[in-house]
């Protein structure tokens, strides 16, 4: 056994010891999270406007701290940008995670000396506890590779920025650096096709032992190897044990990656955003993730079906039940307060807390009433292809509330197809009685006959990338849209259909 596997047993099992501590005491180490926040920015422009000295208890932070998305955050933030001090958070950020914007363009999220440590030791201790876990350190010694966004950062007023995959890159420690792949000259590649060859190029004699990012860009790394090897990915890569990825929901990839790898690999789930790191899958027998409530954030919730209500109600830890989708607001040691991070949640267990991401709260369907969110349709993706032999590249739907010729007004989904069903009519069928099942609102306008029987629109091989890269956002963190509750999307995505 190398060294360095045993020195990463010793150390997972000393981490593992600290989880715990904070695992046993979810509630106190919450109330104690909140309480330093606020303590550390009770002089700053906002905790003066919203009278932190004075707050002592949650209850006096949810009348005084108003839920806020990005927009609404947006005149503090613009402070901090222009390089005003002790705004949000004592001082200023010692970086800026430059996001996309649905509504806001350009996002300017802030990141402080305090936020990107737990930023960084989240990462690592997702891996160290599958190493205590699992027992298995071998992957210690072979070459990782992590499909970011490019490292180069730009600056502005004086503070760094970039995508925070690039801002991460900056972190690696030093007893990693002879294992991470691919160079720094390769990772600073913009353009993401032509980083993808250049990474294929310098990995494919590799021992590759981890592979990590969103699962889709992972898919076209695969693909391009096996065209350029004519191996599947586990003969290629022998002892490949490890699969880490984030953003979005690996089941309907799974089928296409087993394929494409040749055999099964384990993987652990994590939920990063440029806002913080809230959780990762701390088992390999559950696909709940590990909230992390020790880690400079403090969590409320508000239940989804609720949120655009006058009414809602704010809640914290004590009160979550299982099963219930929550939007989750975030306040952090990056100066995010009450902060509508836009994500939904639900809850899998409450000893310890453990979460699923079901969604977003701006990404559903409800042109009709019925509040279709992300992990309904995945779920019954999943179930259709897996009945039907079909194999998922990618999707989206979106409604079609005036059809022609006076039908019914239907979800369509457009589909990239890597194997079409054997039958397509029994998959529709599948498909929607599945999405009827886990939505009641869903099945009474399809049996109350408001809405018609969802339709498939097929989309090109390769239409969805195609898309992506005209919109500017092939490769890194960028994720396709899976739900609209308009047809922009959809329309785009029309221009690539099946002939």
């Amino acid at each position: 056994m190398f060294l360095k596997e045993v020195a990463a047993k010793v150390f997972a099992s000393y981490i593992h010891g600290k989880t715990q501590k904070w695992v046993n005491n979810p509630i106190q180490t919450q109330q104690r999270v909140l309480r330093e926040l606020l303590e550390k920015a009770a002089d700053t422009k906002f905790g003066k406007d919203h009278g932190f000295k004075t707050i002592r208890s949650f209850e006096d932070f949810s009348k005084q701290v108003p839920i806020r998305d990005y927009e609404e955050l947006k005149p503090y933030v613009n402070k901090v940008v222009e390089g005003e001090s002790d705004i949000l958070w004592p001082g200023q950020p010692v970086y800026f995670a430059k996001t996309s914007g649905t509504t806001s363009g350009a996002k300017y999220i802030p990141i402080t000396k305090e936020s990107i440590k737990y930023q960084i030791e989240a990462s690592r201790n997702a891996m160290l506890n599958y190493i205590h876990e699992t027992g298995k350190a071998g992957f210690v010694n072979g070459k990782m590779i992590f499909l970011q966004g490019s490292p180069e950062l730009q600056e502005k007023n004086g503070v760094k920025l970039g995508r925070l995959s690039g801002i991460a890159a900056h972190y690696i420690p030093n007893y990693l650096q002879k294992n991470r792949l691919p160079s720094w000259e390769t990772n600073c590649i913009d353009d993401w096709e032509t980083k993808v060859n250049a990474v294929v190029e310098e990995t494919k004699d590799q021992d590759m032992t981890i592979i990590a990012g969103i699962p889709s860009w992972v898919q076209m790394y695969f693909e391009k190897l096996q065209e350029k090897t004519n191996r599947n990915i586990g003969e290629l890569f022998e002892n490949f044990e490890l699969f880490i990825y984030g953003g979005v929901n690996y089941e309907p990839y799974r089928k296409k990656f087993e394929s494409l790898i040749g055999k099964q690999v384990a993987s652990i789930e994590l939920f990063p955003a440029s806002e913080g790191f809230f959780a990762y899958q701390n088992s390999q027998q559950d696909k709940g993730l590990l909230l992390l409530l020790n880690a400079g954030i403090f969590y409320e919730f508000v239940r989804a079906d609720e949120f655009f209500s006058e009414s809602r109600i704010r809640i914290t830890l004590k009160d979550v039940v299982k099963d219930v989708d929550y939007v989750m607001i975030i306040s952090t040691n990056a100066g995010l307060w009450a902060y509508n991070l836009g994500d939904t949640v639900r809850f899998t267990s409450l000893k310890p807390f453990k979460i699923i991401v079901s969604g977003r709260i701006k990404h559903f369907i409800s042109a009709f009433g019925e509040h279709v969110i992300a992990k309904e349709v995945e779920e019954a993706m999943v179930e259709a292809a897996e009945k039907t032999g079909a194999s998922v590249n990618e999707f989206t739907v979106a409604p079609q509330i005036i059809p022609e010729n006076n039908q019914l007004p239907y979800h369509e989904w457009l589909i990239e197809f890597e194997k079409e069903p054997n039958d397509m009519a029994a998959f529709i069928q599948i498909l929607d009685k599945a999405l009827q099942l886990q939505n009641s609102y869903y099945d009474d306008l399809i049996t109350g006959k408001i809405l018609q029987t969802l339709k498939i629109t097929s989309i090109q091989l390769g239409g969805f990338r195609a898309y992506m890269k005209s919109i500017g956002k092939l490769g890194g963190q960028n994720k396709v849209q899976r739900l609209s509750n308009d047809r922009k999307v959809a329309e785009k995505l029309l221009s690539y259909k099946r002939a």
